[in-house]
């Protein structure tokens, strides 16, 4: 197995290689929900309504879930390099289709198509390819990084690029997305090391254990499922429960993308030294959160400062989990992440699903009892993971 210090590329170009698979990372969540702001625009210019656009995110995150561990285990024996260039390729074409050429809705979905089959290999791919540029014991912080490059596109990319696309047509965002695919593209191609994929020393997991790699799978889905089916209908939980005005739900919501992304990057730094704690601790704060804002969310001085609390938890325990991931994985830490990233869509989906029941059956408050019902489970789960087989 090839140690990381014996290839040629030196700090600034392991640094430069991280940066674009950040900048790459932000560039596909970006992509994957910017039609969520443009919804309108893209509808009337299409000439479709406003659900069959929005199934155009609907889709796209479902193809993750379906494709990410199939395409991880096909890849297995690719290099990494020409396989990355490949993915990055894809990104920008698809990209650069949907500014310039997707003038119905059928290119369109094939364009989204395409970049979703990126994004689902891309997400198990990158993490192996940035950690083993740096020695084992880097490998919680690196991850940290590749997290706050995804967090950006909350906070960022989906704001700024609908923005843009209101002022500018809603294709410009995706000629933009597709210049800094391209950015990506050619500094990884020029300063990624060729290897085999076994030859790095992330490829496996550093304490295989399908038993505690299969516990923090379960936690993140049961996690992911508690938050989204209170956080989808948050706008309706700010309006009827917190008493907001409708022009206020974009500055909370960016507060709350705020506060996750501040959250990621001060547990990045934190996910060598204390990898369960950095997992245990931001579920713990999603599960006071979710039960606080069922509890005290009429109150708006508490609303938002536990909606900021729940934006602070999200993010930060996908990435420890990312990392807990890589530790435990029982063979190739590609499979193992994209495993973990089916059950983070997975988690999406069920959430927004059952979110809906409660709200029409209980009304949008006991959407939040419900989602911290599930996070208290997730926790149990992880309990386990301490817990003698």
């Amino acid at each position: 197995m090839t140690d990381y210090r014996s290839t040629t590329v030196s700090h600034k170009a392991r640094g430069a290689v991280v940066a674009a698979l950040m900048l790459a990372a932000f560039s596909f969540n970006t992509a994957e929900n910017l039609p969520v702001g443009l919804l309108p625009l893209m509808a009337d210019d299409l000439g479709v309504s406003l659900p069959t656009v929005g199934l155009l995110v609907t889709g796209y995150a479902l193809t993750v879930v379906v494709a990410s561990l199939p395409l991880a285990h096909l890849t297995r024996a690719v290099p990494r390099r020409p396989l990355l260039n490949v993915l990055l390729a894809l990104l920008v074409t698809a990209s650069c289709a949907t500014a310039w050429h997707a003038a119905s809705y059928g290119p369109l979905l094939a364009a989204r198509a395409t970049t979703a089959l990126a994004q689902a290999l891309y997400w198990a791919v990158m993490g192996p390819v940035a950690v083993g540029l740096y020695p084992p014991e880097r490998r919680g912080r690196i991850m940290g990084l590749l997290a706050v490059g995804g967090s950006l596109a909350t906070v960022l990319g989906v704001p700024a690029g609908t923005w843009l696309g209101s002022h500018a047509g809603w294709r410009t965002p995706f000629a933009v997305l597709g210049a800094l695919a391209l950015l990506s593209l050619i500094t990884v191609a020029a300063l990624l090391p060729t290897t085999h994929p076994r030859e790095n020393h992330a490829a496996y997991g550093v304490a295989p254990d399908r038993r505690r790699f299969l516990l923090v799978v379960t936690t993140t889905a049961l996690s992911v499922t508690g938050v989204f089916t209170a956080f989808t209908y948050i706008a309706a939980f700010l309006d009827e429960v917190s008493g907001f005005d409708t022009d206020a739900t974009g500055p909370l919501l960016l507060a709350f993308g705020a506060a996750g992304l501040a959250g990621v990057a001060a547990t990045g730094p934190l996910l060598d030294r204390f990898p369960e704690a950095t997992l245990v601790v931001p579920i713990t704060t999603q599960l006071t959160a979710l039960l606080g804002l069922y509890a005290f969310g009429h109150h708006q001085v508490a609303g938002v400062a536990l909606l900021m609390l729940l934006g602070a938890s999200v993010a930060p325990a996908f990435a420890a989990s990312q990392s807990q991931v890589l530790h435990w994985a029982p063979s190739r830490t590609e499979s193992a992440l994209a495993a973990n990233s089916v059950a983070f869509n997975v988690g999406v989906a069920a959430g927004a699903l059952l979110g809906g029941t409660v709200y029409t059956s209980f009304g949008v408050r006991a959407t939040f009892l419900a989602g911290g019902l599930l996070t208290a489970g997730a926790l149990v789960v992880l309990s386990r993971g301490r817990a003698k087989p």
